[in-house]
């Protein structure tokens, strides 16, 4: 009689690990659908081409603000998502009550100042225009540039979280604008100077993106821009495939070096 309870038992544990197995594959069929913005989609285009050879089905969405993808992939209607780094991800969940992690890294790209008005920023008069991004992470990279360049002065010890209520001294009194990142590259007429995003200058064709006044420079790691995918679904196949082709295919490389030219550096060890 023991024999045969533990027979059942055997049986029945086996059967649950079935369904879960079973379930567990169900889940992750399908295309993969990837959720993205115009500053990322042309090399994101070629890996999905490039996955279709290789048998991967992914479907790319193409999103016009910065809020949609992380609330579309939040609400399982995409499987994972490649427009931001970790520091607006993380704010994004503390403000959204969202459940999303990081899953692979992508590239980091240069950040500038531009202006189409003047040639060196010593040149910007007092009480001169400037267009930051204005969500919460990116304006306080927008800060720290214009620190960098030395148009304002921080408070001691701020980071990318800074706002403008940490500004100690404004020698020339510049009047700080900010609006919607995703925009900053169409607001040059309006702006004297403007923190600008070089892949979506280049798609608006307004400055060069070489053209910078000044650089942020490349070697901030917390700015590498990263798949981020919902927290419970690291184990999705379709995932690993496509990010190792992202990551190591030729053709993908090719693009990403002429979209972006010398304006960006891949964010993962080779």
């Amino acid at each position: 009689m023991k024999l045969a309870h533990v027979k059942l038992g055997t049986f029945a544990v086996t059967l649950l690990l079935s369904v879960q197995s079973v379930f567990a594959a169900a889940q992750f069929e399908g295309p993969l659908k990837l959720g993205t913005t115009a500053a990322f989609a042309p090399p994101l285009e070629v890996a999905v081409a490039e996955a279709k050879k290789q048998g991967l089905n992914v479907e790319l969405i193409e999103f016009s603000d910065w809020i949609a993808p992380n609330v579309s992939l939040e609400n399982g209607d995409i499987d994972v998502n490649l427009f931001q780094h970790k520091p607006f991800l993380e704010n994004a969940n503390q403000q959204g009550g969202l459940h999303l992690v990081p899953y692979a890294p992508a590239i980091i790209n240069n950040v500038g100042l531009y202006s189409k008005k003047y040639s060196k920023i010593s040149d910007l008069p007092v009480g001169a225009k400037v267009a930051i991004a204005n969500d919460p992470i990116n304006a306080g990279r927008g800060l720290l540039l214009l620190q960098k360049a030395g148009l304002i002065t921080l408070k001691p010890g701020v980071d990318y979280k800074a706002t403008q209520d940490d500004i100690i001294s404004n020698p020339k009194k510049i009047q700080i604008i900010e609006i919607e990142a995703v925009q900053l590259s169409r607001s040059f007429d309006d702006v004297d100077l403007a923190q600008g995003y070089p892949s979506y200058l280049r798609q608006a064709n307004t400055v060069a993106p070489e053209s910078a006044l000044l650089f942020d420079g490349i070697d901030h790691p917390q700015y590498i821009i990263q798949f981020v995918i919902r927290d419970g679904h690291q184990a999705d196949p379709r995932l690993r495939k496509f990010v190792d082709i992202y990551q190591h295919s030729p053709v993908v490389r090719a693009k990403l070096d002429a979209f972006y030219g010398k304006l960006y550096q891949p964010g993962w060890s080779a």
